[in-house]
């Protein structure tokens, strides 16, 4: 349906009449959803339920005033704005509480998300952008409470790049930056950092913003005096809103009972956000939740018999009903019709729903039973697996769990026997897994053919006699040259503007491109990561840069839950190339020497982790990065600036390869892995090492995340026999990844003679100045005598003991 935002003092009594009509039906069937939704939970037939009854009316008024190009980012409670926007239908709402594995019942997450996480398509089959202009978009929806505010803010600066920045190729994308971004939060996540982070960054960047509050005084058990500074959020927020002098926020209070002033405050907010680039937060009192929080628990439990009472009285449905009586818009039997007609239909969608979601299993049951009964007639075991026959035979509406679960028990009764009826049993499982899996587990990373690891390497190139320059001189013209061939290309951050970084990788950048392209940003990593994350949903190509390595905690959250997941749990339907640029290891002190390796490498499985031992490996990276669509972590060697450098001439083009390691040194005594700066320190213990005739082939890792696709370590491993693995992580971290990835993965096991080994960091971080670096993380010496000790060893009489 073509939603028409016109009000009744724009069109006929009869069109007025037949939208708040449509409203109405539109309210009753998501209620009629929630009530049926809880119970299918209660059931069994679903694991959890979480609803928006209650919020039916306010998301009714945002959907009249949400146009095409316009993204919403919201909360866990907004089927009715869905269903509005003819995006959500009943019998999708059921296929998600079922968890339903086909993206074409389940269009918002096939099954990988409960239910209440809403997204909408922004890719096509080959991965290409939709026209996003011509749809209405939902970015994808996570649980964590008021994650999906700093997202909100990327997507609304989004228009704002797109009105003013030029050269931009516009097409899909936005249309003269008119598009509104529309966040939705509870009244009780606005306690959150990530909420209050947001609303600063918003009123600075003053952007095409509006952020509903669904007010119903509770935050699961906790009431808004636990929760809110005076139980009211817009009242806290006044000094926020804008004046004749200063710029900020509008605010509009309203009750989310009142149809009429509803739709009036969503109007009025979309007008100053669209037309003037202004954020707005509506806070929308006095609303109420009928079934509590979520199906886990009963609001009985914690609301006073007052309260209980009155949400019934003051339910949105229950009033827009009485209103739309009191003005004569209809007659209750009318009322009464479109009321029984809307709870036909969701009985009918749920009843369908569930049908479609069992009938494949039901088929796949069938088959299983009869590979069963053929395995057993033959089988010395016939009585146990006769009773894993019955056992499946009892379960009438059976799981993918069961099946393969039965299939692969009944294996065990099948072993050293090798008959027809096994071998086509086998087989089933097999296909059944192999089928089943990837709906499951693909799309963690992007599936087209130009994901990033299929990006060709291209090596630096040299003039005949190049100059050296400081390494922060290559990452500058690198970044100039990419900054000039993409004009969507953006990079922001804690001092990156004005004076170029506070390592120079900048220096002029701003000046050349503008504030709005390379752009300073205040002290607030976690809405850093979300501005980027919106730009990239909006077809942009940002680079959100976190000042050092120990800060990037505080996106930590964001990256792990919203942009490392986005493309897997959208099944492919999404994407945020957004490139994170950090620098650390190896400084002087516990917060400016990051090495947090191991946290990184597994929250962020869904993000490429990349670590260069040098500044042109660095340009390669963010080069191979931007020819690829797929978000990416780049940490840069802080220690690595003023290093001297051969400069490339080829800067811009050239690419450092992603999942593949680089041999640095050859030898044939040990195969040494490393990365970062903790490299540079290895390579200078190699030659010393050679002085005593041991001769070591040291590997450069590079690529974290993936690690070494081509198994190049494992080659090596083969021709030393020998592992050694340092990194300046704590123990059990990187490290312990990188020798279960070589020994374990790649098989290096079969052809070690000693024992594999690391070196690491102490447990601690890093104490400060010269010494504390020299006794907490590894220095030549701790290499050295690990090394020697190994050589030993194998050969006591050449390699004496040293101490």
């Amino acid at each position: 349906m073509k939603v028409d935002s016109k009000t009744s003092n724009d069109i006929s009594f009869e069109d007025f009449r037949n939208q708040i009509l449509h409203d109405y039906q539109i309210a009753v069937l998501s209620r009629e959803c929630s009530i049926l939704g809880r119970r299918e939970v209660l059931t069994g037939k679903a694991k959890f339920g979480i609803f928006g009854d209650g919020k039916e009316l306010p998301q009714l008024a945002m959907a009249r005033s949400f146009e095409d190009g316009d993204f919403r980012s919201g909360y866990y409670r907004d089927q009715t704005f869905m269903m509005a926007l003819d995006l959500l239908t009943p019998k999708a709402f059921f296929h998600g509480l079922y968890a339903t594995t086909d993206v074409e019942k389940e269009p918002m997450s096939a099954g990988r998300q409960m239910g209440g996480h809403f997204t909408t398509h922004s890719l096509n089959a080959d991965g290409t952008w939709k026209d996003l202009t011509a749809q209405k978009n939902s970015s994808a929806d996570i649980s964590p409470t008021a994650a999906q505010m700093p997202r909100l803010l990327g997507l609304a600066q989004a228009s704002k790049i797109y009105r003013n920045v030029k050269g931009i190729d516009t097409t899909n994308f936005s249309k003269k930056g008119n598009e509104v971004a529309w966040g939705t939060i509870g009244n009780a996540s606005t306690s959150e950092g990530h909420f209050f982070e947001t609303i600063n960054a918003a009123g600075v960047l003053q952007v095409p913003m509006v952020i509903s509050v669904w007010d119903d005084k509770y935050g699961i058990s906790v009431p808004a005096k636990h929760q809110t500074t005076k139980e009211n959020i817009s009242e806290i927020l006044q000094g926020f809103q804008r004046d004749e002098h200063n710029k900020g926020y509008e605010i509009i209070k309203v009750n989310g009972w009142d149809y009429t002033a509803l739709i009036h405050a969503y109007e009025n907010a979309a007008d100053i956000a669209r037309e003037e680039h202004v954020p707005v937060l509506i806070h929308v009192k006095e609303l109420t939740q009928p079934q509590g929080h979520s199906t886990s628990g009963s609001h009985e439990r914690y609301k006073s018999e007052e309260r209980l009472a009155w949400e019934v009285e003051n339910d949105c449905n229950k009033r827009f009903r009485e209103w739309i009586l009191e003005n004569n818009i209809t007659t209750e039997d009318e009322l009464l019709a479109i009321e029984k007609a809307a709870k036909k239909e969701v009985r009918t969608a749920k009843k369908e729903a569930w049908s479609e979601f069992l009938a494949p299993h039901k088929k796949a049951k069938k088959t299983l039973v009869s590979l069963l009964e053929n395995a057993a007639q033959s089988s010395p075991n016939k009585t146990f697996i006769s009773k894993i026959i019955n056992d499946l035979i009892a379960i009438e509406e059976p799981s993918k769990k069961d099946l393969t679960s039965k299939a692969r028990k009944t294996l065990r009764y099948l072993i050293g026997e090798n008959s027809a009826p096994k071998n086509e049993l086998l087989q089933w499982t097999e296909n059944f897994i192999r089928d089943m899996q990837p709906r499951y587990s693909s799309h963690l990373y992007s599936e087209q053919s130009n994901n990033a690891t299929s990006v060709k390497e291209i090596k630096p190139t040299y003039d005949p006699q190049p100059e050296n320059v400081d390494g922060r001189v290559i990452l500058r013209d690198n970044f100039d040259k990419l900054f000039e061939a993409h004009p969507e290309a953006l990079i922001f951050g804690e001092d990156s503007g004005a004076i170029g970084d506070v390592n120079q990788g900048l220096e002029g950048l701003q000046k050349k491109y503008g504030e709005l392209r390379v752009a300073d940003t205040g002290i607030r990593e976690a809405t850093i990561i979300g501005q980027g994350i919106g730009l990239a949903l909006r077809g942009l190509r940002p680079i959100a840069e976190i000042q050092y390595l120990d800060y990037i905690l505080y996106g930590l959250q964001l990256l792990s839950d919203d942009l490392a997941t986005l493309h897997y749990r959208t099944v492919g339907k999404q994407k945020a190339p957004l490139i994170v640029r950090t620098r650390g290891h190896r400084l002087e002190g516990i917060w400016h020497s990051g090495s947090q390796m191991g946290a990184l490498i597994h929250l962020l499985r869904g993000m490429y982790i990349l670590t260069p031992r040098n500044m042109t490996k660095a340009a390669g990276f963010y080069n191979t990065l931007m020819k690829s669509d797929e978000p990416g972590l780049i940490i840069e060697s802080l220690n690595g600036y003023r290093l001297k450098e051969a400069i490339p001439n080829n800067l811009g083009e050239l690419c450092t390869p992603i999942g593949v390691v680089e041999t640095v040194k050859e030898g044939s005594d040990m195969t040494i892995v490393s990365y970062g700066s903790t490299l540079r320190i290895v390579l200078n213990v190699a030659q010393e090492l050679k002085e005593v005739g041991i001769d070591v082939e040291v590997i450069d890792a590079q690529s974290l995340l993936p690690f070494d696709i081509q198994h190049d370590v494992l080659k090596s491993v083969q021709k030393t026999n020998r592992l050694l693995v340092i990194d300046e992580d704590v123990p059990g971290g990187c490290s312990a990844y990188l020798v279960q990835e070589i020994v374990e993965k790649q098989g290096a096991y079969q052809f070690l003679d000693s024992a594999p080994q690391t070196i690491t960091a102490k447990a601690h971080r890093p104490a400060y100045a010269t010494d504390g670096d020299y006794f907490s993380k590894p220095n030549a010496e701790d290499m050295f005598e690990k090394i020697y000790s190994i050589m030993h060893e194998v050969n006591p009489a050449d390699f004496p003991k040293l101490r």
